[in-house]
């Protein structure tokens, strides 16, 4: 009877957990403060922005520079007062803000007309979340089948083999992806460029997998394992979609929103715009992370690691 008790408390944490971190952060989605640009005479755009609500934050800007900002994802649409007037958005940022967005200013100006810059296909607008998520899987995955497989063999890993599994996940991960991206939709770019920071993701969340099942065993699975949910449900969304509580708690943080806005801009063909060069910060630090723990010396890791 205990037993039996203790495993229906443990089913309901676990699903407290998940509650929270999944469907609890989509139940709470709502605009607040979606940066917007607006591009209109100085007395109407003073008017607009006086006027604007809750649920977006005006940028008064000039048509080039508001085409910059859209660029930089600094906004997610940007509002062209004229004859007719234009709502003009990105398939470089992020769907959910894009959508909502659009939603906002088509509702508020009727008639306006929709221009889309770097246009997606459906599949370039999953593609960087599903990447994400794949090399996640995929490389916890290999982690834990090799020291799944090395304590049936009752061997140690040694550091050839750890650098060797993160260095091949790395490489798989990238060329299985890029397959999928090219069986998606065939127009997506497999430049250097998108090919290179696919492996720099796989490598980076290799690294951080293995070292903590170099230090935690298969316990770290607890905490890997279910990480990955956090994907859809925060890194899919923009943070000004997020309750402010999840946004600290769980946006802020997740690796996962680093390597698929980065792969997005990289994607569509705006390489240059900011979250790229954050992205490649955040995973490079991550990758020399993971690595250092993977190649200390026995005597400072635990025991049969």
């Amino acid at each position: 009877m205990k037993l039996a008790s203790l495993a229906a408390l443990a089913g309901a944490v676990i699903a407290v957990v998940l509650g929270l971190v999944t469907v609890g952060v989509q139940a709470t989605t709502g605009p607040h403060g979606l940066p917007v640009a607006v591009v209109a005479p100085p007395a109407l755009a003073q008017q607009i922005t006086a006027h604007g609500g809750e649920a977006v934050s005006w940028r008064v800007a000039t048509r080039d520079e508001a085409r910059k900002l859209l660029d930089d994802k600094e906004v997610y649409g940007v509002l062209e007062l004229g004859q007719p007037a234009t709502v003009v958005v990105s398939g470089a940022v992020n769907p959910a803000g894009t959508q909502a967005v659009q939603q906002i200013l088509t509702t508020a100006v009727p008639g306006a007309r929709v221009e889309t810059v770097h246009p997606a296909s459906a599949a370039g607008r999953v593609a960087p979340l599903a990447v994400s998520i794949l090399c996640w899987l995929g490389s916890l995955a290999a982690g834990a089948v090799l020291l799944v497989a090395a304590r049936r063999e009752k061997q140690e890993i040694r550091l050839g083999a750890r650098l060797v599994r993160v260095l091949a996940s790395g490489v798989l991960m990238t060329a299985v992806l890029a397959g999928f991206l090219k069986l998606w939709d065939a127009g997506l770019p497999l430049g250097w460029d998108v090919l290179g920071f696919v492996f720099l993701v796989a490598t980076a969340f290799a690294a951080v997998q293995g070292a903590l099942l170099r230090l935690f065993g298969l316990g770290a699975m607890a905490v890997l394992a279910p990480l990955y949910l956090l994907a859809p449900a925060v890194a899919g969304q923009v943070p000004e979609l997020l309750h402010p509580a999840y946004r600290v708690a769980l946006w802020s943080w997740t690796p996962f929103r680093f390597s698929t806005e980065g792969l997005r801009s990289v994607l569509q063909g705006t390489g240059g715009a900011p979250d790229v060069t954050v992205a490649l910060w955040v995973l490079g630090a991550l990758l020399a992370a993971g690595l250092v723990v993977l190649v200390v010396p026995k005597r400072f890791s635990p025991r049969g690691s």
